[in-house]
């Protein structure tokens, strides 16, 4: 299913440049591409970047054709086990999340994603660590969407103290999340890890509404995930999420205590 969305992207790519009069190698001189990954991308062996999209719509004058497929795009990226959550994530108008392991995807810098993705076991190669990263970057665009959805993460203590990818890559993780963290629609909180009681224990989850929808819970473990849409489990973690935002730091109390984290990376 996926490669059949890149083959069919690839012909409209290769339809709207036979249309233009242009060879591979023009529009790629054209849009900054070689010869060759104009060729991968219309034959579907490569995966369009958002980059060449856009500048493949202005160059061929596609009238917003191809850059509307950058969703689709950017969905064929994602691990097949996340994709059919992502299209609800899209959608959302809130989405609330606890995490455990590392921060959450929403909130990651690239670096961090990519120190993430190559830290996986077994190793992924470094086209599909590329991709995966770039999936995850456009999956932010929630954040900042108008209307804005409603957003809130807690985090533990430990996620923001491991160095995840390496000292310089961790310090610009932290000051990405301050400055999230000035964003009227988002909520951070951190678990401190002195709290002698944790309604957490179970592992990460999150909670999301798509637009006209019930709100549902998405869980995730070892490449494995559930979509919760049954009222009384969704409701559950509901009830387990505000206990743990309030066990949490406020969210003021947390920016203070990931500026002190930032001065000690």
């Amino acid at each position: 299913m996926a490669g059949d969305i890149v083959k069919c992207i690839g012909r409209q790519v290769k339809l709207f440049r036979e249309r233009a009069g242009l060879t591979q190698a023009q529009l790629g001189e054209a849009i900054g591409y070689s010869e060759e990954q104009v060729s991968s991308v219309e034959q579907g062996r490569r995966v369009p970047q958002p980059d060449f999209l856009d500048a493949a719509d202005e160059a061929l004058e596609a009238f917003g054709v191809l850059r509307a497929t950058k969703e689709e795009v950017a969905n064929v990226q994602l691990p097949a086990f996340f994709r059919g959550a992502a299209r609800l994530e899209a959608q959302a108008v809130e989405f609330h999340a606890y995490e455990n392991q590392v921060i959450n995807g929403l909130l990651q810098t690239g670096d961090y994603a990519r120190a993430v993705f190559t830290m996986q076991r077994p190793m992924l190669g470094e086209e599909t660590i590329e991709q995966r990263v770039t999936a995850r970057l456009a999956r932010q665009e929630l954040i900042t969407r108008q209307p804005p959805p409603i957003m809130s993460f807690v985090t533990e203590e430990a996620v923001l103290r491991r160095p995840c990818g390496g000292t310089r890559v961790m310090r610009a993780q932290l000051e990405h999340l301050l400055h999230l963290g000035q964003m009227r629609n988002v909520d951070l909180q951190v678990m401190p890890t002195r709290v002698d009681e944790h309604a957490g224990a179970g592992g990460p989850f999150a909670l999301l509404e798509p637009k006209g929808r019930q709100m549902m819970a998405y869980v995730e473990i070892q490449d494995i995930s559930r979509l919760l849409t049954d009222h009384k489990a969704v409701r559950t973690l509901e009830q387990r999420y505000g206990i743990i935002r309030a066990q949490a730091l406020t969210p003021r109390e947390s920016l203070e205590f990931i500026e002190k984290l930032r001065g000690e990376t």
